[in-house]
């Protein structure tokens, strides 16, 4: 259980308990519910627990607005290259973590051209090697060969680019997950993504989510760090089934592992020249957002993200407690949005069928007993 101790863990597990809200319309989102004096956050139970502390930074996201997906995401960069070339110049390789939520379907997966424009910037500015790398949830190069990553590869073919399955690589760090009885669990993480040399990119897109309401970055890295068995390997394994253990746990391990990948991430890549809505991340339809989103702050990133979509930011349990655990900037008041402007670009995604029960996530905790001290210290049973 790298990184926590088990009554840290149980105390943050607690604290994200306390978050509640109100399930409210999947069609029509509604604006945030205002901060209650005292309160923790972005709207949670007054009284119950202390604020975070404040993330301090501004940090910068540029918006690109336009009909060439490649020039987008090119564009993107070097909009804030004076954000990117110090982490880049620090590191002696690049990792460009693609998502390949599916292989077969090109709407759920990055597409070979906003690799492209990633390409386009780097190679100009950093001689190292850059890997092109996923663990997906099936065969990753059976990914790599549908979206003609290869192609890719040869045209860059100058410049050491090369494509790379995670589960091969094998390597791996542990984090501590809750499961769905609330247990600690170890989970196995990609160790290239928390490489001290690697420059780790995310090349996501704007997507709605089946479980975690919308998907984009940070998604992408946390739900592709975790391994499962490489390919010539007999017994079957996956560590990504260990999210899917219940609508809170899957936040709360999202945000634990979220901390563990934080301090090597990079820069994070949005293409949402089309986005998708509906049945995400893998079943749904297009939207022609025709934008590119890029920051080297995660949260800040999908922050402006989901507001492209128009998509209540107090839904997305994950991001907010991202941004709570300083983990990045959610609040949009304190990032400096530059290029195309939110109010031209935003869009209304239609959400998942199962967006009331996604919701649900906010609501009381009724699945396991009360705390008896809590009922105790509260008076509503006497000491005995």
């Amino acid at each position: 259980m790298a990184g926590h101790t088990r009554r840290s863990l149980f105390q943050l597990a607690g604290a994200a308990a306390l978050l509640r809200g109100q399930v409210v319309s999947a069609q029509q989102p509604a604006a945030p519910p205002p901060q209650k004096k005292g309160g923790r956050g972005f709207g949670p139970q007054a009284g119950l627990a202390e604020p975070f502390p404040e993330v301090a930074r501004r940090p910068t996201v540029s918006v690109i607005h336009g009909e060439d997906r490649r020039k987008n995401v090119h564009d993107s960069l070097v909009a804030i290259d004076k954000q990117i070339l110090p982490g880049l110049k620090r590191r002696k390789y690049v990792a460009i973590k693609v998502n390949n939520v599916s292989t077969v379907n090109q709407l759920a997966a990055t597409h070979a051209d906003s690799l492209r424009g990633i390409l386009d910037y780097l190679t100009p500015r950093f001689k190292g090697p850059i890997k092109i790398v996923e663990s997906s949830a099936g065969d990753t190069h059976q990914g790599f060969e549908n979206f003609k990553y290869p192609e890719v590869v040869k045209e860059f073919s100058k410049h050491n680019v090369s494509l790379v399955d995670l589960n091969e690589d094998a390597r791996f760090e542990l984090v501590a997950l809750l499961d769905k009885d609330l247990h600690p669990v170890p989970c196995r993480l990609a160790k290239m993504l928390m490489d001290p040399d690697c420059f780790v990119i995310a090349s996501s897109m704007l997507k709605t989510h089946n479980t975690a309401i919308a998907t984009l970055t940070v998604k992408n890295m946390v739900l592709g760090a975790p391994l499962h068995q490489a390919p010539k390997e007999t017994k079957r394994w996956n560590e990504k089934r260990k999210y899917h253990v219940g609508i809170r746990q899957t936040h709360y391990n999202m945000m634990l592992t979220m901390q563990k990948l934080n301090p090597q991430l990079g820069l994070a890549v949005i293409d949402g020249f089309e986005g998708m809505e509906g049945n995400g991340p893998s079943s749904g339809t297009p939207v022609a957002s025709r934008i590119a989103i890029a920051s080297t702050d995660y949260i800040a990133a999908d922050r402006v993200g989901i507001e492209a979509m128009s998509i209540n930011p107090e839904w997305v349990g994950y991001l907010k407690y991202c941004g709570e655990m300083g983990l990045g900037q959610y609040d949009l008041s304190k990032i400096e949005v530059i290029g195309a402007s939110l109010a031209d670009v935003k869009k209304p995604y239609r959400m998942h069928a199962d967006i009331e029960l996604e919701l649900q996530w906010q609501g009381p905790m009724t699945e396991v007993p009360q705390n008896l001290g809590w009922i105790h210290a509260m008076g509503d049973y006497p000491l005995v």
